[in-house]
């Protein structure tokens, strides 16, 4: 086959640090656990992700983060998984080893100021980093979409910012339209539906301030040129 008839994408539950941020400074990222919270808010996802695939088979891709492989488990979608596959590209953007969390608490005010995009945070990612890892994940996808035998189906199991950006360099959004987009929330499920030779997004990002998929920074700073 050519490509997928769906591409869902979902990110993890809720994790230990997004109830207590303090745990990064003791327990690596990619070790953080799902809360019993998140555990549940994976299962309610699952069953809407079987009712998505209808009985067809998917090939799951999923970041090698524990509450990402926690996520895929809880999912419970038996014997439709065609193949899994541990992808690191799909990983969490990295802010740092362990994190201090004063020290990414100023580095977030920092990025706020300076943009999502572009900051990259002191022994991390920026944005921009992780759109070239996406960008490069995207073409080993369409190698593995080429083989005849590949499941009508894709799933992404990942990270908010992380689906964000695939979207974004999926539909060439501009920089100014990521910037006004926020991360889906845990659990939440994205798919990209085949339709009229393309794919559309079937619910968009919400959105904390006004921009469309075309707008640039030249857009973003004629209301701000000194006159």
């Amino acid at each position: 086959m050519s490509a997928p008839r769906q591409i869902l994408m979902i990110r993890h539950g809720q994790s230990a640090a997004n109830l207590d941020q303090s745990i990064y400074d003791r327990i690596p990222d990619y070790r953080i656990p799902l809360t019993k919270d998140g555990r549940d808010q994976a299962r309610a996802a699952g069953e809407k992700i079987r009712r998505q695939l209808d009985g067809q088979k998917v090939c799951v891709y999923v970041s090698p983060y524990l509450r990402a492989y926690q996520t895929l488990e809880a999912l419970d979608l038996g014997d439709l998984v065609e193949q899994t596959m541990e992808e690191p590209r799909l990983r969490e953007q990295d802010w740092a080893n362990f994190q201090n969390p004063a020290e990414i608490a100023d580095q977030k005010e920092l990025r706020n100021a300076y943009g999502h995009f572009f900051y990259r945070f002191r022994e991390g990612e920026s944005g921009s980093d992780v759109y070239d890892r996406v960008s490069s994940f995207m073409e080993t996808l369409y190698r593995h979409w080429a083989r005849d035998d590949y499941a009508p189906n894709t799933l992404l199991v990942t990270h908010g910012l992380t689906m964000r950006l695939f979207c974004m360099r999926w539909f060439h959004w501009s920089v100014e339209y990521f910037e006004s987009l926020n991360n889906p929330g845990n659990a939440e499920v994205r798919t990209l539906v085949a339709r009229g030779g393309g794919y559309a997004l079937d619910t968009a990002f919400e959105q904390w301030a006004p921009a469309d998929p075309g707008t640039t920074v030249l857009d973003a700073s004629s209301s701000t040129d000194p006159q």
